[in-house]
């Protein structure tokens, strides 16, 4: 049986939630999400917590139990806190702006680099930090992956953008090799 789908799923104070027909429902301060439950997987509501079960064992079933689980757990986090994502520019001349519903990068391309902020997201800028956050988890680190995508880290100087908390192994250069 699923490890992850053995654990029960805690209900926060403040979160209402309502199961019917394959269908989840979840309302808390952040937002209103709704998800459709995969055949075969049982949500039951007992105690203020949720616990997932599934109809049989057959290998289809197995492998959406834990992962049936979790998106119920993302689904109540998000609506009652809210997920985040910073990410770091850093380079010299690199700078970013927030114009209208678009975020415009200007990161050593002859060009600034426009992209548009997804509605349920919400984007600030502060100095050198980008923050994206919202009550989709998928959505938020989709975004700030397609963010990290237009000029990822590198290693011998560490310019790019970078999620807040990845470490960027460095290479030394060309003195490295001359020692030799």
């Amino acid at each position: 049986m699923s490890r992850i789908g053995k654990k029960l799923i805690q209900i926060p104070d403040g979160v209402a939630i309502n199961i019917t027909d394959g269908n989840f429902e979840c309302n808390g301060a952040m937002g209103k999400v709704n998800f459709e439950i995969p055949r075969k997987i049982k949500l039951e509501i007992k105690d203020n917590q949720i616990e997932v079960t599934r109809t049989n064992s057959d290998k289809e079933t197995r492998a959406m139990h834990g992962t049936a689980r979790q998106l119920v757990q993302n689904i109540i986090t998000g609506t009652s806190k809210g997920f985040e994502r910073t990410l770091e520019v850093i380079g010299v001349g690199y700078r970013v702006a927030i114009e209208g519903d678009d975020l415009v990068l200007y990161v050593g391309y002859s060009h600034p680099v426009k992209l548009r902020i997804p509605e349920e997201l919400k984007v600030r800028v502060e100095k050198n930090k980008i923050i994206i956050s919202g009550i989709d988890k998928q959505k938020v680190g989709q975004f700030a992956a397609n963010v990290r995508e237009v000029r990822k880290p590198e290693p011998y100087k560490g310019k790019g953008i970078k999620y807040s908390d990845e470490v960027i192994k460095r290479k030394a250069g060309k003195a490295a090799k001359a020692s030799k």
